[in-house]
C-alpha cells in the first residue's frame, strides 16, 4: 500500500507540474486565476505531503536495529581505538614519566598531564585497559545484532547496568580533568562522547525490546520517550553542555 500511495503522489506531483507548465502561457485564456490558484494549492499540499512520508520514514528507519546498532557499533569502535591509543601512551609514560605524546598540545589539551595523574589509574592500573575488556564486548552485541541474533533480556539488562557505570565513570574522569587535573585529554574526550552514544543507544534498544526488568507503566513510559525521539534532546544536551564546560573553564587557553 505505502509503495502504491508513494506512486500515485508521484504522479500525481508530474501531472500538476506539467499543467502549469501548459497553464503558465494562457492564464488569461482557458484557466481563470482560481483554477492556477487551485493548481497551486494541490501542489503545495503534495509537497507538505511528500515531506510528512519523508519524516516518517526517517524516524522510523531511527528506530530500526540498522540504525540502532549500526550507531552503538560504530561509538564503541571509537572507543576502543582510544583506548587502546591511551594503553600505549600509558605503557610509553611508565618507562619514561617525562615521554612527549603526540597529543600533548598545549597546557590544556595534555594527554601526559591527565595520564599521569592518580584518577588515570583508579584502580591500580591505567583505566584504558577497562576500555580494551570492555568495549570488544559491546562492538560484538552490535555486530551480533545486526545480524538478528537477539540475546537474553538478563544478559542486555547486565549490559545496561556494566555501562551506567561506564557513563558515570567516563563523566566523573571528565569533571576530574576539567577541574582538579586542569588539563584535558583528547582520546579520553572521545571516549566520554562516544560512551555516551552506546549508552543511549544501548537503553534504545533496550526499551524497544522491553529487555529491562521495569514496572509495566515504567517500560511503557521509557519505550514512548525513544519513540518520541526525546533521546536525541538528551544527547545534544549532553554535548552542548560539554562543550560548554570546557569554553568556561579553559577557553582563554583554548582560542585566546
Amino acid at each position: 500500500m505505502k509503495v502504491g500511495a508513494g506512486a500515485e503522489a508521484g504522479t500525481v506531483v508530474g501531472t500538476v507540474a506539467r499543467v502549469r507548465e501548459d497553464v503558465r502561457p494562457v492564464v488569461g485564456g482557458t484557466l481563470g486565476a482560481d483554477d492556477v490558484m487551485l493548481l497551486s494549492e494541490i501542489s503545495e499540499e503534495i509537497r507538505m505531503h511528500r515531506a510528512r512520508e519523508l519524516a516518517a520514514r526517517a524516524r522510523a528507519g531511527r528506530h530500526s536495529d540498522a540504525w540502532i546498532f549500526g550507531t552503538m557499533g560504530i561509538s564503541a569502535a571509537l572507543s576502543l581505538l582510544a583506548a587502546f591509543v591511551l594503553a600505549i601512551d600509558a605503557w610509553q609514560l611508565a618507562g619514561n614519566p617525562d615521554q612527549q605524546l603526540a597529543c600533548d598540545i598545549n597546557a590544556v589539551l595534555s594527554c601526559g598531564k591527565v595520564a599521569l595523574s592518580w584518577q588515570a589509574q583508579v584502580i591500580g592500573f591505567p583505566n584504558a585497559f577497562i576500555g580494551l575488556a570492555a568495549e570488544p564486548v559491546v562492538v560484538t552485541i552490535a555486530v551480533a545484532s545486526l545480524g538478528g541474533t537477539r540475546f537474553p533480556r538478563w544478559f542486555m539488562t547486565a549490559a545496561q547496568l556494566v555501562y551506567l557505570v561506564g557513563v558515570l565513570f567516563a563523566y566523573w574522569l571528565f569533571t576530574q580533568s576539567l577541574l582538579v587535573i586542569g588539563a584535558l585529554c583528547p582520546w579520553c574526550l572521545l571516549i566520554t562522547v562516544s560512551t555516551t552514544f552506546v549508552f543511549m543507544t544501548l537503553l534504545h534498544a533496550n526499551a524497544l525490546q522491553e529487555n529491562l526488568y521495569l514496572p509495566p507503566r515504567a517500560a511503557a513510559r521509557l519505550k514512548e520517550f525513544f519513540q518520541q525521539d526525546l533521546d536525541l534532546f538528551v544527547v545534544a544536551t549532553a554535548m552542548v553542555l560539554l562543550a560548554a564546560a570546557i569554553v568556561l573553564q579553559h577557553g582563554r587557553t583554548l582560542f585566546g
